[in-house]
């Protein structure tokens, strides 16, 4: 499918943004360093179009020519760090991730949805559990997570059935693949307040999940423990390691209440283009 999505269709939509965002996303783990050719074929834009972009992106600072080759420079890292500034959660929830990951030997993250997916936006490494290298931005598929299943669970309906419609094709054989399973999980997290999942993004890799709110009580985020089944099961981690997320969650929400209305703009190097 191309990486334009059906909404350039839109009048509002500027498409040259939306094809700009779509050649640096095409740059990933398993083309970091593409040719012109590569970048046309993976975004379905024609050469001369994806030439244009690349050259407005040198410009700019964030794609560098490497002979017949393009890479990412250091500079597309602060279009994160405009994030991490604009969105003071990040900034509170970090401390919690910390203490929490010293309390319980495992990893911690912090993820919010976005379209069918989840992505981590603050995370404490322990120990990598997982065979793909997880980090700040990593997206994973929101129907085989517990953070997904949480976030999930308090969203709207239309945000569940993006879900659904997206496809939930199995990871492993454990992974919950019918619709009408999966809303019934979401109604278990929901009622109980927490998701466990058990080796279904991955064999093995078993994490829990609780819902973080805001100061109007709105789940925003979703904190989650994550550990291999070797060293724990699904009733360790309800009895043992929910009771401190949801301890966790409460105190990043009880910070986000009195979080200070100011501005969080980051101060950087004056230049010409796009931040």
């Amino acid at each position: 499918m191309s990486a334009i999505s059906e909404q350039g269709k839109d009048r509002d939509v500027i498409q040259s943004i939306e094809r700009g965002f779509a050649v640096l996303l095409a740059f990933d783990a398993d083309l970091p360093r593409p040719t012109l050719a590569e970048l046309a074929a993976r975004t379905e834009l024609s050469r001369p179009a994806v030439r244009r972009i690349l050259i407005t992106l040198q410009k700019l600072g964030y794609v560098e020519p490497d002979g017949s080759r393009w890479t990412l420079t250091p500079r597309v890292l602060t279009i994160g760090q405009h994030y991490a500034a604009t969105h003071g959660i990040v900034e509170v929830a970090q401390p919690h991730l910390m203490r929490l990951a010293e309390r319980t030997g495992e990893s911690a993250s912090l993820a919010q949805l976005d379209g069918a997916e989840v992505i981590y936006v603050a995370r404490v490494h322990v120990r990598r559990v997982l065979s793909l290298n997880v980090d700040v931005g990593t997206r994973v598929p929101a129907y085989a997570t517990s953070m997904g299943r949480v976030l999930a669970a308090y969203a709207e309906e239309s945000t569940v059935a993006r879900i659904i419609e997206a496809g939930m094709p199995a990871l492993t054989a454990w992974t919950v693949t019918d619709p009408v399973a999966f809303r019934d999980r979401l109604h278990d997290a929901r009622r109980a307040g927490y998701a466990i999942v058990d080796s279904e993004l991955e064999d093995g890799f078993l994490s829990a999940a609780v819902p973080v709110r805001d100061a109007n009580g709105e789940v925003i985020a979703a904190l989650a423990y994550s550990t291999a089944r070797g060293r724990h099961n699904a009733e360790d981690l309800a009895q043992n390691v929910v009771p401190l997320l949801l301890e966790t969650a409460s105190a990043i929400g009880a910070d986000l209440q009195v979080l200070p209305e100011r501005s969080r703009q980051l101060r950087v190097q004056e230049r010409s283009g796009f931040y």
